[in-house]
């Protein structure tokens, strides 16, 4: 299989690792994942395991000395989660106690095994320290689960929201991967249709006619335009937004950012220029992620430090995948405040990339000397509110989330994606389009069609693993943690 001839030598050794997150805690556990590592279960625990029984034992150094006491696993393949030998030990989650548990491990790997043969041979030859992600690669390469399944490990570790936690559990059950295969099926069916045709062009059968390939291509196209959709709203829940909160000293940035986090997050005074740095917090609408930027107020300064801040204001809006223009509505009767708020607008025109969305904030809509907004901006929406006492925010939340790009109706069922997933669809979506132009022409290129749909299909078995470079596996698997 694809997945066995991209193994390297390196797949083949021992490993280990603390397969806890760092710090202290109740419980720590230390992973060993190889193969036939039963003489080093037999060393490190005094005697042989029952297979997937948890055993409460001692933990001893070479001398004898116990080190802890705790429980001990063992699973041997290929029922196991990398699908080779499995020991756990199970201790008290010091990182002082795990990381003898993991010297004690290495040492034990070097000694006689017990009962072999030659008294010199080792218990676990070439046992080291796992990389990290090496832990789930192995459960990739061995067959347990498929690229998709993999990187949502990662993404259920790393969800901000609870909507990303279930989306990224529905991939890591297969559901997103179901979907791929679907797709898979229907296009390897087309796929044999055409190289039939291909093959015996002497039968003079029309076999794409008779078989309505145009219909099955059809359908694949409405199929995989579904998968899109839902594959973007789950990049979505994984990624979330960016939104930079723009606009002049004191219009009360650092206040909406707090009345959007629902916490007191920034510094509010009536002196200008308090912000001096970005200040960020990632908030949920809807389960969708936002990360939201409080930034330096935007005017000229003399101020060394508060230079810098609007210096790196300007940075953070020019990354920004949605901006908040933000107007004090108090101060539009101001000489000079208008001007200012022009010339920031300008500014923001000259440095937003293309088509990134610029909300119109008029803010202080409760105070008495609040004045009516002036038109926004065309093609920018506009939006009334009240950082201190809140009214408008929904408002403004609804419209976040449509600049997202986010349908609540459906929400459900959502699987977890990545950028990787939404380009290699694209690039499905792309060659599917070729292969119907072909398809409908008046005299079709057969052996052009049956390229695009054979690019396609290379496509999709990317998401899962099926066709995948090792410089790819590389950078999936280094994201994640040593002991996972």
């Amino acid at each position: 299989m694809a997945r066995r001839a991209a193994m390297l030598p390196r797949h083949s050794d021992p490993i280990v690792a603390v397969a806890t997150a760092p710090g202290r805690g109740a419980v720590g556990i230390v992973r060993v994942s190889g193969k036939r590592i039963g003489p080093l279960v037999e060393t490190l625990c005094g005697r042989a395991l029952k297979p997937r029984e948890a055993t409460y034992l001692p933990f001893r150094d070479a001398a004898g000395q116990a080190i802890d006491q705790g429980l001990a696993l063992y699973f041997p393949a290929p029922h196991s989660y990398t699908g080779e030998d499995v020991l756990e030990l199970q201790a008290h989650g010091g990182p002082v106690v795990l990381q003898l548990l993991v010297a004690r491990c290495l040492e034990a790997a070097a000694a006689p095994a017990p009962g072999a043969p030659v008294p010199s041979s080792p218990c676990l030859p070439g046992l080291r320290l796992a990389e990290p992600g090496e832990f789930t690669e192995r459960a990739f390469l061995n067959d347990k689960i498929d690229l998709a399944q993999a990187e949502a490990i990662a993404d259920l570790i790393g969800a901000s929201t609870e909507a990303a936690a279930r989306s990224a559990s529905r991939s890591l059950a297969g559901a997103f991967s179901q979907e791929i295969h679907r797709l898979r099926d229907a296009l390897v069916h087309l796929r044999m249709l055409v190289e039939a045709t291909l093959d015996f062009p002497e039968e003079e059968i029309d076999f794409l006619r008779k078989a309505d390939a145009h219909g099955q291509l059809s359908n694949l196209q409405q199929s995989l335009a579904d998968v899109m959709r839902k594959a973007s709203q789950g990049a979505l829940l994984r990624e979330g937004i960016k939104v930079v909160i723009a606009g002049q000293p004191n219009a009360g940035k650092s206040s909406l950012l707090n009345a959007l986090a629902g916490a007191e997050l920034a510094i509010v005074t009536p002196i200008a220029g308090t912000t001096r740095d970005k200040v960020q917090q990632t908030i949920q609408i809807e389960g969708v992620p936002l990360h939201v930027i409080d930034t330096a107020g935007l005017r000229e300064s003399d101020d060394e430090v508060e230079k810098i801040g609007i210096a790196r204001a300007w940075d953070e809006i020019a990354a920004a995948d949605a901006v908040l223009f933000l107007h004090d509505l108090t101060r539009t009767a101001e000489p000079g405040y208008a001007a200012a708020d022009t010339a920031i607008d300008a500014l923001l025109g000259e440095r937003l990339p293309a088509g990134i969305p610029v909300i119109e904030v008029w803010n202080k809509t409760d105070s008495a000397a609040a004045e009516a907004p002036g038109p926004a901006t065309e093609g920018r929406t506009a939006v009334r509110l009240s950082a201190r006492t809140g009214a408008g925010l929904d408002d403004l939340r609804r419209l976040l989330l449509e600049i997202a790009g986010w349908q609540s109706a459906a929400s459900e069922g959502l699987y977890i994606a990545r950028a990787r997933h939404i380009a290699a669809l694209q690039s499905v979506d792309a060659h599917l389009m070729e292969a119907a132009a072909q398809l409908h022409a008046a005299g079709p290129a057969l052996d052009l069609l049956a390229e695009e749909l054979r690019l396609a299909q290379q496509a999709l078995n990317a998401i899962t693993g099926e066709f995948t470079s090792d410089d790819l596996l590389g950078v999936i698997f280094s994201s994640f943690c040593i002991g996972k």
